[in-house]
């Protein structure tokens, strides 16, 4: 007889705590942990993890799985890169509570914010609900490879609680903030994790509105966030410009101080103000010090667009003469942009788009615009920049990414660096990552479907930071428990990111030594046909799930064992 379902032996652990690695066995049983060091009894399941790490499943707590959660029982591409629990609802935006005759506006809102194509979301959102309680108990009843969590997110609070008034200019009364407070105060007591908000005018619906957190006084943000603290329960979530840096901060201090919950804010240094990061940690560490739970969260890397024939954007999609021809297969533009008479034409327009000095920074782009690569390299050296490759070739920039953009059969793809590249390289990510209020996120997983994938950011902290990187490399039990526990911990799901007995049994086995990202490829898998980017990785051998095996080096095994997370968890 088997004592237990699962022995995973002779592994390396990394358990999470950022204590030193040690060799030994783990044992699983009832989807938890049931042992962990020399393990006599035997497993239904054995496995051989010699050479291996075993570590606890990574922790994703910035995620945008609202609406691929309702449609996809395999949350890939997370699920392919080591992570077990995803936390979705973050931004402020989201698709609960919602009244029927306002769903395509939260739809406006997520096509246009985090780059979900409008056509999928049309087709794959059942729209079982109203309230945010609905909508968790129609996600509850799907099963799901990993584990999610929700958060309630304020853009849908507004134009529930204030209509047309919740997405314009108006400010709050106190009736809708009462109202919006009691909604976020159900949903928490239902379960929701958390809290969002957005006030960055850099989100907008697809409509070019701005999200509706930005409209949002103190008085609103500080009476939700109160509202959620009367529960004893969940966490608050913001992205901020921080354009009045001491007003806006003293705001995000207060609705952590009134409402007793901890609140965490994204972080990235920017090419505007590439300076302001560290002021905010700063002001974090003060505020940490009086006794207020604040944490940053940050990137394992640089955020960067991907631009290409594939992708939604690239440099010529602006040039009537590309557009008549952006609809058509790829291999047939491929074949149409080889003629060199199209391509004087796309190059002219771009250059007669961009000869004003007004349009100097477009051209100043170039130099933070890259050959992507494969495998792909996220810390390039800035003299490779197109701008300068191009120099090297006697070539304008547009020319350069022109003829790159056809390699591949039309496949190969840019990297533009937004934020966290302004030094031209990651020397930022390193200090951000190692700063006490830090945690990983900001992955996106489930958005930016045709621009950016970091949701390979799991995979990055663990193969740059913990084995590529040619200096200031950072110990891979440091690396691990940034991923597991101290995300875990960020967002009070105390009974993961452990491997330890009686924690629950998300682990991954990884053979270090072979662990590689691949380059980012387009798939037509959404609904309605819609297109997204995946990345697959090699060397995460193997990831379970409550100790069933859901993925391994990128191929689901088909398992559902993960659900829904209802707020809080302990061991």
């Amino acid at each position: 007889m088997s004592e237990h379902d699962l022995v995973i032996r002779n592994g390396t652990i990394i358990d999470g705590s950022g204590a030193e690695r040690r060799t030994g066995d783990v044992a699983v049983s009832d989807g938890k942990i049931a042992q962990v060091g020399k393990v006599e009894g035997r497993g239904k399941r054995e496995l051989d993890a010699g050479g291996r790490l075993v570590q606890p499943g990574f922790v994703d707590i910035h995620t945008h799985y609202d609406g691929q959660a309702t449609w996809d029982s395999q949350l890939a591409p997370s699920s392919w890169h080591g992570v077990t629990t995803a936390v979705m609802g973050n931004c402020g935006v989201g698709f609960a509570p919602v009244k029927p005759h306002d769903r395509e506006r939260l739809v406006q809102f997520m096509e246009g914010i985090e780059d979900i194509p409008g056509t999928a979301l049309h087709e794959g959102l059942p729209w079982t609900w109203e309230s945010f309680e609905e909508y968790m108990d129609m996600l509850d009843s799907i099963p799901h490879d990993i584990d999610i969590a929700a958060q309630v997110p304020h853009a849908a609070l507004r134009l529930y609680a204030m209509g047309e008034r919740g997405v314009t200019n108006n400010l709050a009364t106190s009736d809708d903030i009462h109202v919006m407070g009691d909604l976020a105060k159900r949903a928490i007591l239902a379960g929701a994790l958390g809290f969002t908000s957005s006030r960055t005018v850099n989100h907008k619906s697809s409509l070019g509105e701005t999200t509706p957190g930005v409209h949002a006084a103190f008085d609103e943000m500080v009476g939700i966030a109160e509202a959620v603290g009367s529960t004893g329960k969940g966490v608050l979530q913001l992205i901020s410009d921080f354009r009045d840096f001491e007003k806006e901060f003293g705001m995000v201090t207060e609705m952590s101080r009134r409402s007793g919950r901890p609140i965490s804010i994204s972080i990235g240094q920017t090419y505007i103000k590439p300076e302001n990061w560290r002021r905010l940690l700063d002001a974090m560490t003060k505020v940490r010090s009086e006794g207020i739970e604040m944490r940053a969260q940050v990137a394992t890397r640089a955020i960067g667009v991907m631009l290409g024939l594939q992708a939604t954007t690239n440099p010529f999609d602006d040039c009537p003469a590309y557009q008549a021809i952006a609809d058509l297969p790829l291999n047939e533009r491929v074949a149409r942009m080889q003629n060199p008479e199209l391509r004087a034409k796309i190059l002219n327009q771009y250059k007669e788009r961009y000869k004003d000095e007004a349009d100097k920074r477009q051209r100043k782009r170039w130099e933070t615009i890259y050959e992507l690569g494969d495998p792909p390299n996220y810390e390039p050296d800035p003299s490779t920049a197109i701008a300068f490759k191009a120099k090297e070739k006697g070539i304008s920039p547009a020319e350069h990414a022109y003829d790159y953009m056809l390699r591949d059969s039309g496949k190969a793809m840019l990297y533009m660096t937004i934020i966290n590249y302004v030094d031209g390289n990651l020397d930022c990510v390193r200090e951000q990552l190692m700063h006490e209020a830090a945690v990983p996120g900001l992955s996106d997983g489930g958005a930016h479907v045709g621009t950016v994938c970091d949701v390979s950011f799991p995979t990055t902290l663990m193969q740059w930071w913990g084995r590529d990187r040619p200096h200031d490399r950072i110990p891979v039990e440091t690396v691990v428990h940034k991923q597991s526990r101290a995300t875990a911990e960020a967002v009070g799901l105390l009974d993961r990111g452990l491997i330890a007995p009686g924690y629950k049994a998300d682990i991954n086995v990884v053979d270090f030594d072979k662990l590689r990202l691949h380059v980012p490829t387009i798939v037509h898998d959404l609904p309605a046909g819609g297109k997204r980017f995946l990345q697959k990785v090699t060397g995460i051998d193997h990831t379970f799930v409550s100790g069933i095996e859901v993925a391994s080096n990128s191929e689901s095994t088909g398992a559902t064992p993960g659900r829904l997370v209802r707020g809080e968890q302990f061991v």
